[in-house]
């Protein structure tokens, strides 16, 4: 036994000192490790604890409370507020009262034209010129027939003086006196009659020449010189009077009754960032009957950026209305329309239907269905079920 002692103590003797130190490293090595993976642990048990407190608000829950699953959701009390009413609509730009222009006289071919579409006119102002020879020539005619007409008045004059000399000598009757007063009376009136006849003539011929029958700004210009014009062919020149143009907005019935004429509007032309102020001068009578929208008609003034049948935007003022205001965050929407949730006394959040109306700078404003003293969620509504017990937290509005 002792000999066999012996030569265990001698082998440990001869054992080298690099397996030693290996067997040592090795042993270093699987602490190491095992003290790493316990403190992974432990830090992710402390970040698990310190994210439930920070959603949890930071306070931690007692035992005794019963809403110690409860989500914690921001409630508001919006209350009411004064808000500027605007009504936003699309339409087209028009002539606010457009005159078309045509032939007035009998017509015939175009000599000329004055003037071109874009161009300002005046009234009166000759657009387009007729050709009118053979007009001419009639009231030539017309003159020459003036002409004989007096010749025959003055010869009737004449023989009148003469007879009567001669009556005082008693070679002419009193009968013959008044036959030849007569005749001087009809020759007098004939000249009247070809004065007359003449003076028509030449206003039909002034009637050949197209004019403005007022001034404005020209739209359209539908003919052109060697055209042959009459009383059928229509406009030949479309004139916005006096440059007023407008803009017909598409509004829906209920938007319609809370507008009244002389209302505030800009107007922004689609494709541009200009807008153009104009105030409502007419709104539409009747409401259609399949899109249940009627017509704002809003005046403008005359501007080179209108150009009339183009796409327009209005905003138009439609005055004060107290209402509650939302962040966009609070209202919520889907097939059954628009809604928020209302957290009651029991902190259960219910969903309450709610009517939209204009959307503000800052926020929605609710029409009806809320008074805007409940308490409100004011985020995360999508997450919540209707019912759900929540635990809200109050934010000043």
């Amino acid at each position: 036994m002792n000999y066999a002692s012996t030569i265990d103590a001698e082998a440990q003797d001869e054992v080298p000192s690099d397996a030693l130190t290996q067997y040592h490293e090795q042993q270093g090595s699987a602490m190491g490790r095992k003290l790493l993976i316990s403190g992974g642990i432990l830090l992710a048990l402390l970040l698990a604890i310190g994210a439930y407190f920070a959603l949890a608000g930071g306070e931690p829950v007692g035992p005794g409370d019963d809403n110690t699953q409860a989500p914690v959701v921001t409630v508001i009390a919006p209350g009411k507020t004064t808000v500027e009413g605007q009504v936003e609509a699309p339409g087209t730009l028009a002539a606010r009262r457009p005159m078309p222009v045509g032939v007035v006289g009998e017509g015939g071919q175009v000599l000329s034209v004055r003037v071109d579409a874009g161009d300002w006119v005046s009234a009166g102002q000759v657009l387009a010129v007729i050709d009118r020879s053979v007009q001419a020539q009639q009231a030539a005619a017309q003159e020459a027939q003036i002409g004989v007409a007096r010749a025959d008045a003055q010869l009737a004059q004449s023989n009148l003086d003469r007879a009567l000399q001669l009556v005082e000598r008693g070679f002419i009757s009193k009968a013959e006196i008044d036959r030849l007063t007569a005749t001087r009376d009809s020759a007098a009136a004939r000249i009247k009659v070809a004065q007359a006849q003449l003076a028509e003539l030449r206003a039909r011929n002034a009637r050949l020449n197209v004019t403005a029958p007022a001034a404005g700004y020209i739209l359209e210009r539908n003919v052109e010189p060697g055209q042959t014009v009459g009383g059928a062919s229509g406009a030949l020149f479309t004139i916005a009077r006096g440059g007023e143009f407008e803009m017909l907005a598409e509004i829906s019935e209920t938007q319609l009754a809370t507008l009244s004429v002389g209302a505030s509007a800009t107007v922004v032309p689609a494709g541009t960032d200009k807008s153009f102020e104009g105030q409502i001068w007419q709104l539409s009578p009747v409401v259609d009957p399949q899109t249940r929208q009627g017509t704002a008609r809003i005046a403008l003034s005359y501007q080179p950026g209108l150009r009339p049948g183009g796409f327009a935007t209005a905003r138009i003022n439609s005055g004060t209305v107290t209402a509650t205001v939302l962040p966009e965050s609070a209202v919520l929407a889907d097939d059954q329309g628009s809604y928020v949730y209302v957290v009651n006394k029991e902190n259960k959040a219910i969903r309450t239907p709610v009517q939209t109306g204009m959307v503000t700078p800052d926020g929605i404003a609710i029409t009806g269905g809320i008074t805007g003293t409940e308490s409100i969620v004011l985020r995360a509504g999508g997450f919540l079920n209707p019912g759900e017990t929540v635990s809200p937290r109050r934010e000043e509005n």
